[in-house]
């Protein structure tokens, strides 16, 4: 079957990113529960589902956010290997793309900053806001399958933290993971698919996995 859509994460997916990310949190898991892989167990999640599960007090959950607004406004954003040409290749081949992301639009607006094309990158950009759930749920890529008009059978997810393929596995496509954040071991058990970048071999140069 040739899938017409593709469906990417973008920290760790598109951005490589998901290290500054794990470096953030990591800290303060160990300041706040002397938790050190606490990077590792929120990945993929929502700014607000983090908040309302680990950081019950309001004044905690204020200087969480400036925290992360300020390091996310000062950060570099660059692309994973191979993953400009691999999407200009998508989209000369007909493949619709859309960006599924748990990140909010204030930290996307830092995203468009130092990437001014990126918009024209995809077809969609849904973020945070557009979600009533986080993953692991699948709701966000359900709802971008809707708003294609497409099934899950039409779909390739693209996808690198836990919470994300949980969330790409249950929504009923077909699951490519990068292993930019996990190793293969780790991600294998999730996905149809397991790729380094997009220069990887397996992916194929002109198109989606079949």
């Amino acid at each position: 079957m040739q899938r017409s859509i593709a469906l990417f994460d973008l920290d760790g997916v598109i951005l490589d990113t998901e290290g500054s990310y794990t470096a953030f949190w990591d800290d303060y898991g160990s300041r706040h529960f002397s938790e050190k892989d606490f990077g590792v167990k929120i990945k993929g999640q929502t700014l607000v589902k983090i908040l309302g599960d680990y950081f019950p007090e309001e004044n905690e959950r204020k200087a969480i956010t400036d925290a992360i607004n300020d390091f996310e406004r000062n950060m570099s954003y660059p692309f994973v290997p191979g993953v400009e040409n691999y999407i200009k290749s998508l989209k000369s081949n007909g493949i619709r793309t859309a960006v599924v992301t748990s990140s909010n639009l204030l930290k996307m607006e830092n995203v468009y900053r130092c990437h001014p094309g990126f918009r024209e990158m995809f077809d969609m950009i849904l973020t945070s806001e557009d979600f009533s759930e986080s993953k692991p749920s699948p709701y966000c890529y359900l709802k971008a399958m809707r708003l294609f008009g497409a099934g899950p059978e039409d779909c390739v997810v693209f996808e690198d933290s836990l919470a994300g393929l949980q969330s790409a596995r249950a929504s009923g496509a077909f699951v490519t993971a990068l292993t930019t954040t996990n190793p293969e071991e780790v991600v294998r058990n999730y996905a149809d698919l397991v790729i380094r970048d997009f220069n990887d071999s397996g992916i194929g140069a002109n198109g989606l996995p079949h």
